[in-house]
């Protein structure tokens, strides 16, 4: 047993707890009465706080004395029976802020969606340690996904849409062993195309009829295929002087609408790129190389997206329609939707360089932040340790993920590297979002900060999640020595 424990690598031990400690004294901060001390009372947030936190550390040191043997063959059973979970818990949820994934035991609720991650993490990795399993291959890749769609649809049932967006963090590990970059550069065009297309729907391109983010996302898609053409096929010499022809007929066409006749030039490009996935059909035809083909599928499903983006955002509930508009700068409403952002900011910005002090805080002693002590908590980092305090936290957080890095990179077996790399998503995407929707970067997902937000539920999953892996590394570790 004292082997399995000393056996952890105590750099993530100590970064784990240094940003619990971290965490606590920032939800005191966040929860503080103006009069009342007592953070050690178990009835305060507080104290309930401090009682997971208690529970959340002999959870992780049971975890380093099973045998990692067990993760393994568990594996697929657990996930199968946590999807049981994920889909009877909206019968059995107490409507919370209208979602129902919270299941209560007593005066104790947990979080299914919490726990699911790692059951995610731990049945991808059996998946992907099968001999032979690789993910160049479309029937593996989308046996791979298919385990991460599942539990992000149930969630989804569950009302907790910010939840589930978390397990697309998934397909950044699917990138590192072996997903095909172009899917990945896909996902990443669509982004811009939606921000791009939303943002500037309602500007009008001078002298004609057409939107500024309708002629800007059809020129990144113009750009986008000729750039795929020209890398994916290097026998294409020509791509980039067929670019350079279209965008110097878009050009023309903007003339003629600007001093002969007024009109659309939007027709214009998407009769280009028409033209241009016809002649990459009739190659792949012609030649039987199916990466014309795709490139033609890729242009003509962006232009499609980009007409559909907007029929999409229409069909979203008003409140995430508010906060998308609200992020984008397309609506500005400081009382509703970017409420919780605008006081964050300036929760944040109050604090200067050096903070205001433990408990010192104006905003969040005011409760002018809502969530403060959740999802929000990370303003009470800014306000009362300044930007000091902000950037240690930030520096724990990036010590925490190049450790997850190194320790992934090491692994002798695919499903602890799998594995591995599915924990350092995970963080990185919470930390990248709950930041970014604090400080107005991101969207407001409603998405815990790790180790830092108030409650039970997501401090002991992300501690299960956590310690499996250095469970599993301790073990990997081990055996690299002899």
């Amino acid at each position: 047993m004292q082997k399995k424990i000393f056996g952890a690598d105590w750099m993530i031990v100590l970064i784990y707890i240094a940003l619990l400690v971290f965490g606590w004294f920032s939800v005191c901060g966040a929860t503080h009465e103006i009069g009342d001390t007592n953070f050690f009372d178990w009835t305060s947030r507080s104290g309930k706080q401090l009682v997971w936190m208690v529970c959340a550390c002999g959870l992780g040191f049971v975890i380093l004395w099973i045998d990692d043997r067990i993760f393994d063959a568990i594996s697929i059973p657990l996930y199968v029976v946590m999807m049981l979970v994920l889909f009877i818990t909206p019968f059995l949820a107490v409507d919370t802020k209208g979602s129902l994934s919270w299941i209560k035991f007593g005066s104790v609720s947990l979080q299914p969606a919490e726990f699911a991650k790692f059951v995610t993490a731990l049945a991808l990795s059996k998946l992907i340690n099968q001999y032979g399993f690789t993910l160049n291959s479309m029937a593996n890749l989308a046996k791979a996904a298919a385990f991460v769609l599942v539990p992000m649809f149930l969630i989804i049932m569950q009302k907790e849409t910010g939840s589930a967006l978390v397990y697309t963090a998934f397909f950044l590990m699917f990138y590192r062993e072996g997903m095909p970059g172009s899917i990945l550069f896909t996902a990443l065009a669509a982004v811009i195309y939606f921000v791009v297309g939303i943002r500037f729907a309602a500007d009008i391109l001078p002298c004609t009829y057409t939107s500024v983010g309708e002629f800007a996302v059809l020129i990144c898609i113009w750009v986008f295929s000729i750039g795929m053409l020209r890398i994916f096929i290097p026998k294409e010499t020509k791509a980039i002087q067929t670019g350079l022809i279209g965008l110097l007929i878009i050009l023309l066409s903007w003339l003629f609408s600007t001093y002969i006749y007024t009109f659309d030039i939007s027709w214009v490009q998407m009769a280009l790129i028409a033209v241009f996935s016809g002649r990459l059909i009739w190659k792949s035809v012609y030649s039987r190389v199916h990466t014309y083909y795709l490139i033609a599928i890729f242009a003509i499903c962006s232009v499609s997206f980009l007409y559909l983006a907007d029929y999409a955002l229409s069909k979203m509930p008003e409140h995430q329609q508010t906060r998308i508009n609200v992020l984008l700068g397309t609506e500005t409403n400081n009382r509703g939707a970017g409420y919780n952002v605008n006081q964050s900011k300036i929760a944040i910005g109050s604090g200067g360089l050096y903070g205001k002090g433990f408990m010192n805080g104006t905003q969040t002693k005011l409760k002018y932040v809502p969530e403060q002590d959740t999802d929000f908590i990370f303003c009470t980092v800014g306000e009362e340790e300044g930007f000091f305090g902000a950037s240690c936290v930030l520096l724990l957080f990036l010590a925490l993920i190049l450790r997850l890095i190194v320790l992934s990179e090491r692994q002798q077996t695919n499903f602890g590297r799998v594995y591995g790399y599915c924990v350092l998503s995970i963080f990185l995407f919470h930390v990248v979002i709950n930041i970014g929707m604090v400080i107005g970067l991101t969207p407001v997902i409603g998405i815990p900060l790790p180790f830092f937000s108030y409650g039970g539920s997501s401090l002991w999953g992300f501690t299960i999640l956590l310690f499996v892996f250095l469970r599993i590394d301790a073990v990997d570790h081990a055996l690299r020595r002899r």
